[in-house]
């Protein structure tokens, strides 16, 4: 069916992702995830959502799949991703769900899984759940239908796991943070404030239908002119789910997550918080940010595109950092995803310990000029066999040397090839990864 993409079920809410399906995914996903069994003979499932309208009737949808199955529901409302994420785990259920289509506007919605303990689904386990999904509905009767009840301090609980996470006093910062109108409006300002930060909010009022609008992690403009309107030392933007984190100096500069990734891991490393002194980041993470943990005595571990993987890799082995370009940072120890708050208390935590501003903290890394071009209506399953493209890879990475780095990937999604260059100069790059589109385009044709 292929209904599962990188991060959970997604699509245009009301037409790919209908009330029905979100019903039958759902039960599917209960029949295969809820193992265990409690007093009365139910598993136990918490579920949460996002602002968008559209989380109203799918939250509905999902309560009615999952309860049909069998499994008691605890719905705890409008909460990040990472909140549900936590619940799941200290309330001891057998799944999670979360409602949200993240940083995309709103007509879109989406369904996320979590296993016990609020983990990421393995590709064998999705693959499981769409195959029962063939099936007919698992429908239980009389006493054995799931009971449903609402939670009112979901929200409590997690602003306390993220003060005992962040430990370090906040006071003295003056911060702008943007939730996106989405569900980071109540808990963000409500934990950074009780951390010590003066807060001032902007995308805090969601409404259903302003969610990422013009907003947020993807939209830095409003933060930035914020920030020094109000003569902050700080902004943080996160993504609807608030699972995302990206920053903003003083001066209105903006750090993405390779930098404040690099903060954070020489902040852990000097605190031996930083296990085995690795850092997990994926393909795309930027060749500076891969200098500077040399620099300073870091590994740098390389995973495929996507969180999950980066999750993986650093449960596997036990690393304690990892994450993305895109702010998508994960504080294993604290946190099973990522989680947009945490990870910008933590960054505050940095500049508040060393009292020192957030552009001073991001020299630690240089990031070097990306270039990234899109070839599309080629064969992408031959990027990585055809000679003629070999050829061409191999010249640019002699000619870029120690200081620049060629990556060709074909799009998990789209019949494309994505060619992405850094080097010193942005000059350079652009000229690099053109040659190389061209080789691309030329080789890979479509018949």
């Amino acid at each position: 069916m292929g209904l599962f993409g990188t991060d959970g079920v997604r699509g245009v809410a009301g037409r790919d992702l209908t009330a029905d399906l979100a019903l039958r995914l759902a039960n599917a996903a209960a029949n295969e995830l809820a193992g265990s069994e409690r007093p009365g003979g139910r598993a136990l499932a918490v579920v949460g959502r996002d602002p968008r309208a559209s989380g109203e009737f799918l939250e509905a949808a999902v309560t009615a799949g999952l309860s049909s199955a069998g499994v008691d529901v605890i719905r705890v409302g409008v909460l990040p991703t990472p909140a549900v994420a936590y619940l799941t785990g200290v309330l001891e259920a057998d799944l999670g769900v979360m409602i949200s289509a993240s940083h995309n506007p709103a007509p879109d919605n989406g369904i996320k899984f979590f296993t016990a303990g609020g983990h990421k689904l393995p590709d064998a386990v999705e693959e499981a759940i769409e195959a029962r999904m063939e099936l007919p509905p698992d429908y239980v009767r009389g006493g054995h239908v799931g009971r449903v009840s609402d939670s009112g301090d979901g929200a409590d609980k997690y602003v306390a796991h993220l003060l005992h996470a962040v430990q370090q006093p906040l006071a003295g910062l003056r911060v702008v943070i943007d939730c996106a109108h989405g569900a980071a409006s109540d808990v963000a300002p409500r934990a950074l404030r009780q951390a010590g930060a003066d807060v001032v909010v902007i995308g805090g009022t969601p409404d259903g239908l302003n969610i990422n609008e013009d907003c947020g992690s993807t939209h830095l403009g409003l933060l930035q002119a914020a920030v020094t309107r109000e003569g902050a030392d700080v902004g943080l933007a996160f993504d609807g789910d608030a699972d995302r984190c990206l920053a903003v100096t003083a001066d209105g500069s903006v750090v993405d997550g390779d930098q404040i990734m690099a903060v954070l891991a020489v902040e852990m490393q000097e605190s031996g918080q930083l296990t085995q002194d690795t850092l997990v980041v994926t393909v795309m993470s930027n060749l500076g940010l891969r200098l500077a943990m040399r620099e300073v005595g870091i590994r740098v571990v390389d995973t495929p595109v996507g969180d999950r993987y980066v999750l993986e890799a650093m449960r596997q082995d036990g690393y304690a950092l990892g994450g993305e370009q895109s702010g998508h940072v994960v504080l294993l120890e604290h946190a099973t995803t990522g989680d947009g708050i945490l990870t910008g208390m933590r960054l505050l935590a940095a500049m508040s310990r060393r009292g020192i501003p957030l552009g001073d903290l991001t020299k630690v890394m240089t990031r070097l000029p990306q270039v990234l071009i899109n070839v599309r209506g080629v064969d992408k399953s031959r990027v990585d066999t055809d000679p003629g493209v070999a050829r061409a890879i191999a010249q640019a990475e002699s000619e870029l040397g120690q200081t620049g780095r060629v990556l060709l990937r074909s799009s998990g999604t789209e019949p494309l090839v994505r060619v992405m260059v850094e080097a010193a100069a942005h000059e350079h790059a652009q000229s690099v990864a053109e040659r190389l589109a061209t080789v691309v385009r030329t080789e890979l044709a479509l018949d």
